[in-house]
């Protein structure tokens, strides 16, 4: 590792800890960052808090796993978008391209408009399967067609847009007013109900899928060449990319359930950290991860205050901000080619 690497790197964890430290901050209350350090160090035994109860568990209990949820949210997405664009060589790709969101949409709305479970499946679980039916319809798609890259691409298109009929068809011939409210809130991306076995969850998710995808790095590298060098290469194809697919497919699913499709994330910044670290992915893949945690936690913290007392579902201001920030990146590799 890179001298370079290892500042990028430390540098990263280091944003990330400040910002999550002034990120918790932020809201009505008035709660400074010595409070959060209180809190955080009685919670993990270092003694009594002095806190009051009620500012301890705005800290503990409502903004810290929250603000952690979105952090780890933006570190799967990004790592997933980046491991999606070099696998399938389209620097369009991104984790939503196997209809992982569209099934997990599907799956919430059968579960809050439906009734699916009978109210003994949460909205969380009910998206997870929708997802995971979704990955495996693109997977008998693609290996029915042929099973190529381009073939798991239009298969996954296919199930996006199968999905999301169905979840639209659903919505509107039986939801009503308020329903409706609320899953097009969370089918917008929301950490509103972020707690800590979500959180625990989600980062275990993403701790296995980014040390599968780090094994994997230098056959990421290889295909970078294309299908037929890396198999020259001595990569088995096949095989790795089956077990890249699922990784970032279960990751993906296991994020979008608890937080809902959150765009742009995976799309946008392994672009920019491309540019920062160049394409070798033992480098690219975990500062990709640090940097889409740390823009996340910034996001959600707009998206809860801007416009306070409501909220905006954190989807859309990931949208508003990484549209432009797209067009640059297209204009720059416009002007490189």
């Amino acid at each position: 590792m890179t001298v370079r690497t290892l500042l990028l790197t430390g540098g990263g964890l280091v944003a990330l800890l400040v910002s999550v430290a002034i990120a918790v901050t932020i809201g009505p209350a008035d709660i400074s960052t010595a409070d959060v350090w209180a809190s955080v160090a009685s919670h993990l035994g270092g003694g009594d808090s002095t806190l009051a109860p009620l500012r301890d568990g705005i800290v503990w209990d409502l903004r810290m796993p929250r603000t952690l949820l979105a952090a780890v949210c933006g570190a799967g997405l990004a790592l997933c978008g980046a491991v999606m664009q070099s696998l399938l060589r389209n620097p369009l790709a991104d984790p939503f391209v196997l209809g992982v969101s569209s099934g997990a949409s599907t799956g919430a709305v059968a579960v809050v408009v439906l009734g699916v479970g009978g109210g003994a499946v949460s909205l969380s679980a009910g998206a997870f399967v929708g997802a995971l039916v979704s990955f495996g319809l693109v997977m008998l798609l693609s290996h029915s067609l042929g099973a190529s890259m381009d073939r798991v691409v239009l298969s996954g298109v296919a199930a996006m847009q199968l999905f999301s009929a169905l979840t639209s068809f659903t919505v509107l011939t039986s939801a009503d007013a308020e329903t409706t409210k609320g899953v097009l809130f969370w089918l917008l991306g929301s950490l509103s109900g972020a707690d800590w076995g979500q959180v625990l969850l989600c980062a275990g998710a993403l701790a296995l899928v980014l040390v599968v995808c780090l094994g994997h790095a230098t056959t990421l590298d290889a295909f970078a060449f294309g299908e037929e060098a890396a198999a020259g290469l001595g990569v088995n194809v096949a095989r790795a990319r089956l077990i890249l697919l699922c990784a970032t497919a279960l990751l993906t699913a296991v994020l979008v359930s608890c937080a809902g499709a959150i765009g742009f994330v995976g799309l946008v910044l392994p672009h920019v950290t491309r540019a920062l670290t160049g394409s070798g992915h033992v480098r690219l893949l975990p500062i990709t991860a640090l940097t889409g945690a740390v823009f996340l936690v910034w996001v959600d913290t707009l998206a809860r205050t801007v416009v306070d007392p409501q909220e905006v579902p954190v989807g859309v201001v990931t949208s508003l901000i990484g549209v432009p920030a797209f067009v640059i990146v297209l204009h720059r590799g416009r002007r490189k080619t």
